[in-house]
């Protein structure tokens, strides 16, 4: 028989010895393992929020696109042909009505004028003598009568040549803001020729379309709000006037708004988003949007019932940004969870952390 060498019996040893000392440990861990096992596990709750139903003013809005209008603007022209012989504005400057803005050469208007003061008061000498010589018998009816409506022909030439030569002086028909000048001095100007805009701004028009469903719910008097941008905040304004039909290639209503400005922060021809209240319910019970669930065949709600999530089947009515109507299927004081709505089951529990609109 082959002797085993005296390395291999120190090595067994070696073995012997360490799993003694490691088994009471493996044991140990084993039993406390299954020991764990056996234990009950602790239920986990799902945070969320709720918010108490209770009755409260509501109102639809609608949002519409819309744009800024002056509340009077003119392109300035000359009623006459001439030249631009003085230029009395500053461009962007503030004028009040009336105010002489350009005048033209004047020199061609007054001479006209004076002939036809002549030729007026020539005749009408000649009336006078007419007059007398017809009360003595000397002339007849007849030349008189040629005579004075010589005399009605050249007062009206008169008048109208006086009339031309105040069209020589363009007037501002408003106060307002005067634009950027298209002439200069010198230039020969013509009925077609613009010479500059006029425009008040205070206060300004809104233009906008809302769609012909709504058409019956807006009248003249409603409040509207409206953002413009660029600029912070929003803006009031109230409705003046609608159009009396439908257009019939939008199927919309086209309605006009005047809104202050004294600050003249709002500009012509800006684009307005403009929000609208067509519908308002008193006391309506509503909810935030996110907690309504659409599912096949109507819509849902979780309330709290002692702990629980449970569905409530709900009916809807006007919506807003933010929030809904519930018209049925809710009655005031339930509290209704309005947050982890994905992660809500039939029965799950839940635990609160806190109560309100989550979009407040």
């Amino acid at each position: 028989m082959a002797r085993i060498p005296p390395a291999f019996h120190w090595l067994l040893l070696a073995v012997i010895i360490i799993g003694g000392l490691a088994l009471p440990k493996w044991l140990g861990s084993r039993a406390k393992s299954t020991s764990t096992a056996v234990e009950p596990a602790v239920e986990e709750r799902l945070p969320v929020r709720v918010e108490e139903v209770e009755p409260g003013p509501l109102e639809e809005l609608l949002i519409t696109t819309g744009t800024v209008l002056a509340n009077e603007q003119v392109d300035l022209v000359s009623e006459i042909s001439g030249k631009v012989e003085e230029i009395l504005f500053h461009e962007g400057s503030v004028v009040e009505a009336g105010a002489v803005l350009v005048r033209l050469d004047t020199a061609t208007l007054r001479a006209e004028r004076e002939r036809a003061r002549y030729r007026f008061e020539l005749v009408q000498r000649q009336e006078e003598r007419q007059q007398e010589l017809l009360d003595e018998g000397l002339v007849s009816q007849q030349e008189y009568d040629s005579t004075l409506s010589q005399l009605n022909v050249l007062q009206a030439e008169l008048l109208l040549s006086e009339v031309e030569l105040e069209k020589a002086e363009l007037r501002a028909p408003f106060a307002g803001i005067i634009g950027l000048r298209a002439v200069s001095p010198g230039s020969f100007v013509s009925s077609q020729t613009r010479l500059t805009t006029l425009q008040d701004i205070d206060p300004v028009k809104i233009e906008f379309s809302v769609p012909e469903a709504y058409a019956r719910d807006l009248a003249v008097g409603d409040p509207v709000r409206f953002g413009v941008k660029g600029l912070d905040g929003e803006f009031l304004g109230t409705v003046y006037a609608l159009e009396p039909a439908i257009d019939l290639e939008t199927r919309s209503l086209t309605l006009r708004a005047t809104s202050p400005n004294p600050e003249r922060k709002l500009v012509p021809g800006a684009f307005a988003e403009v929000r609208v209240a067509v519908r308002e319910v008193p006391n309506a019970l509503s909810l935030p949007a996110i907690a309504v669930v659409p599912e096949l065949g109507g819509k849902k709600v979780f309330v709290l019932e002692e702990g629980l999530a449970q569905p409530r089947v709900v009916e809807t009515g006007i919506r807003t940004e933010t929030r809904v109507q519930i018209t049925r299927g809710l009655e005031p004081g339930e509290r209704v969870i309005v947050s982890n709505i994905p992660r809500l089951r039939v029965g799950i529990a839940v635990e609160v952390q806190g109560e309100g609109n989550p979009q407040s």
